[in-house]
Order: structure tokens, then sequence, then C-alpha cells
């Protein structure tokens, strides 16, 4: 089994990469990794927003379609945070965090989880150079000086992407260092948040983002849904309507993965007569007929008769 770290593949290649006769079993979608960049550097990235998440995860997919399966991550040893990247400064938080578990890992391929992720450990707030390891991201800060800013908001700037935001020591307990040692001194520092965000505070606790990451690797293999979610067809559900994530997963069964990716709540229009919830972020459920009312950052799975 062999899994491609391939960059800027174009459509003609996806047939010799995937496949029966490709190369890989399958390959890692670094679409939504490139998002924002410019060729002034790091500090002149853009944010992403959730519509271009959305737009990005269904243009990439479409590029597979029949022909084999992406890897899909959020994050890994060579990205900043999904959590920190994808979810809009100051909204992360279980809930939010469960939404962007849930949309990318039900979306046609082979989800991968980077360690931390499962736990949502964010970025960490790097205060000065020195603090970090990463060539690149020392590189790039002195672009951003070469550019004219200061030394506070170059940091600020290329810290959005730094690497060494996902090499952090993993967040075990709140004990010091996190639980990672006990009496060494670990190569990069502890983000200061592992008392609130820490495997220990999160195991066992059934309404815990850890516990959902369970939850929905469970779902992919339960035999009732296992063909829809891992063999089923994509087809996007309301693509225009801003800040929200929607689509069908299609087999045996008719699901609908929808996520409300902002603060506010927002309705959406319903295709048919819902049949089962088979998934919620939140302890709470409100529809009509023909209407779906979602909390903020609310992410549901439906079954659809």
């Amino acid at each position: 089994f062999t899994v491609g770290e391939v960059f800027n593949p174009r459509p003609e290649h996806f047939p010799m990469l995937l496949g029966p006769k490709g190369c890989f079993s399958c390959m890692f979608d670094f679409s939504t990794a490139f998002l924002g960049g410019s060729d002034k550097g790091w500090y002149a990235a853009e944010d992403v927003t959730p519509d271009r998440f959305k737009e990005t995860c269904f243009a990439s997919q479409k590029l597979v379609e029949g022909i084999g399966f992406y890897s899909n991550i959020i994050e890994n040893h060579d990205e900043p945070r999904g959590a920190s990247r994808y979810i809009p400064a100051g909204e992360q938080s279980e809930t939010s965090k469960k939404l962007l578990a849930g949309l990318y890992f039900l979306l046609p391929g082979l989800p991968f989880i980077y360690q931390g992720q499962e736990i949502g450990m964010e970025d960490m707030p790097f205060t000065d150079i020195s603090q970090v390891d990463d060539v690149n991201t020392i590189s790039e800060y002195q672009v951003a000086l070469d550019a004219g800013l200061e030394p506070k908001e170059a940091l600020r700037l290329v810290c959005r992407l730094s690497r060494d935001n996902s090499r952090t020591p993993f967040q075990w307990d709140g004990s010091a260092n996190a639980g990672f040692t006990a009496g060494g001194k670990p190569w990069l520092g502890v983000n200061p948040n592992y008392t609130r965000i820490n495997l220990a505070q999160q195991r066992g606790r059934e309404d815990s983002l850890y516990e959902f990451y369970r939850s929905l690797s469970a779902l992919r293999k339960d035999p009732a849904y296992r063909e829809s979610l891992v063999y089923g067809s994509l087809v996007p559900y309301l693509p225009e309507q801003k800040n929200l994530m929607a689509y069908y997963r299609k087999g045996d069964k008719t699901l609908l993965v929808c996520g409300n990716f902002q603060t506010a709540p927002q309705d959406m229009a319903l295709p048919g007569k819902v049949k089962a919830v088979i998934l919620n972020n939140l302890p709470r459920y409100e529809a009509e007929e023909r209407a779906l009312h979602l909390e903020g950052y609310q992410f549901l799975v439906l079954e659809l008769e």
C-alpha cells in the first residue's frame, strides 16, 4: 500500500498516479494547503475562508472522480494546525473543530489524522523568532523584514504558515511539559494552552473532540453506511450558500453531510424527508418539513428517505 506525496499534478497526470494502473494506492490532497499563497512570501498570504475551503475540496475531488482516492488531510508535519488555518481566528472551539473534522473526514478517500489533530491542538503563539526551529519560517521572516515589516508583525504573519506549529510536543495531559517528558527539555516549546487542550482531558468524555473522531471512524466502518461513505459518489449540495458546506454521499443509501461554517445560525433547505440523524456535533436538532435550522458550527450527517 503506497501513499504519494505529489505536488501540482495536472489533470492528465491522475490516471498515471492513481487507479488500477497508477503509481500509488492513493495520494495526499494538498489543494487546500496551498490556498491563499502569495509570490511575495508567507507574510502576504491571505487567510482561508470557509467558502474557499469548500470550493477547493469539491474541485479537487472532481479531478479524481472515477479514477482513484485521495488521502484526505487538514494538517501534517509540514503544515500549520488545521484548526488554526481553516477555522476563522477566534472561533476555535470543540464544536467548530468537530465540524471541520466531519467535513473533511467523510469526503471520498482515505482520511488521515496527524498527531494532535484528534484533540484539536492549535498553532503555537510564538513571541520571538528564536523560538522557531524551522528553516523555512526563519527564511520567510527575513523576507518579511526585507519587505519593510516591523519584527513583531513579520513574526505574526509568517508564523501562520510555520511548520513548527505542528511539531510542538504532543499534549498528553496538564502536567509539566504537557506530559511529553518528565526529565528532559523538548526541542520546541510546549503550547501554553496544554492545560485545557490535552488527551487526558478528552479521553472518555463523551462530548469531546477526541471521542468525536472515534465516532467518525466508527461511522465509516459501520456496515449500515460503509458502502455509501467509502465507495459512494460525492454530489455537492447548495454550493452557492455562503458559509455552508454540504454534500451527498450516494451509494446504497443517500446521506447528506452538512455543516454551518460560521458562528451565526442559518437555515438550510432540506431536499427531502430525513429518515435518521446519524451524527450531530451538538445535543440538539431542529428541523421543519423542508428546512433545517443549523446552530453556529453545527455539523450533521443525515440519512434521507
